[in-house]
């Protein structure tokens, strides 16, 4: 058994916080600056060209990458060999995002009851997800999600007689709907199976995936490369102006279900998709 103090969590929480929102992910760097080569539209290719640039810019002078600075997810995976000490771990999670988001000057946009509305001021509580795996180490992820592509994720109970098709073409009217509003281009988690409320969460999992590590699963990765194709037909390209592309990627989740469903859950994530992990 390893005794950790939950302080080493909160700390951890605070540094990928800060990370997430000053440092593109590597994976989506690198797909951005491929998209480049081989966009043909020039108002693409600038817009491209400044995405990247503003990348660039957030990491040197430690800034956020967007001024939405998100709701923050957090995702946890915890030794069976762990014993936690020194306090509550989601009280040490929530206080290593209210430390990150006072140290980083970045925007809370929390607020304490959808209907009230009042601003937490700390961008506070996260949402946090545990699970529980084998060994003695502490895995976490953390995902700061603005909402302006959030709002455009959809979820579908399809029939259980569905086909692939009936999923790209549900994925498509998702994307089709969100048009320019979410930044594109974008990152798409799709979850598929369990339940209405895990298909969502697979969704949201599938996004600390990075870009290029397909499913495990033949027929799934075909489906990945087939919905990205299929996405990226429609032309509504970098910020929704035109162009090839309209996503930088497609990562598939998916789950055991029941005989009588097929849950789809497509979580729709801008180019400034954000998240950093640690294992303790």
């Amino acid at each position: 058994m390893r005794e950790m103090d939950v302080r080493k969590i909160r700390e951890a929480v605070t540094e990928l916080c800060l990370k997430a929102n000053f440092e593109l992910r590597r994976d989506i760097l690198k797909a951005l600056k491929t998209a480049l080569k081989r966009e043909t539209s020039p108002r693409a290719k600038n817009l491209l060209k400044a995405l990247i640039e503003n990348a660039a810019l957030a990491k040197k002078k430690r800034i956020a990458i967007c001024q939405d600075t998100g709701f923050v997810s957090v995702f946890i995976e915890l030794g069976s060999s762990v014993l936690l000490s020194g306090g509550d771990l989601a009280e040490a999670v929530n206080r290593g995002v209210e430390d990150a988001y006072r140290k980083g000057y970045l925007r809370k946009s929390i607020v304490n009851d959808p209907i009230l509305r009042k601003n937490t001021n700390t961008n506070t509580p996260s949402i946090i997800h545990i699970d529980i795996a084998q060994g003695d180490k502490v895995r976490i992820s953390v995902s700061p999600k603005g909402f302006g592509s959030e709002n455009k994720s959809a979820i579908k109970m399809l029939k259980p007689t569905a086909s692939e098709r009936d999923i790209i073409d549900f994925v498509l009217e998702v994307v089709k709907l969100a048009g320019p509003d979410g930044c594109p281009p974008y990152i798409l988690g799709i979850g598929i199976g369990g339940t209405f409320d895990y298909a969502a969460h697979l969704s949201k999992r599938a996004l600390l995936r990075p870009i290029g590590f397909s499913n495990r699963k033949r027929h799934f990765r075909r489906l990945e490369k087939d919905i990205l194709k299929a996405v990226n037909s429609l032309g509504i390209g970098p910020m929704g102006l035109g162009g090839k592309t309209t996503a930088l990627g497609v990562n598939v989740e998916e789950f055991p279900t029941h005989i009588a469903g097929l849950p789809v859950a497509v979580t729709v994530s801008c180019h400034a998709t954000r998240s950093a992990e640690k294992t303790l």
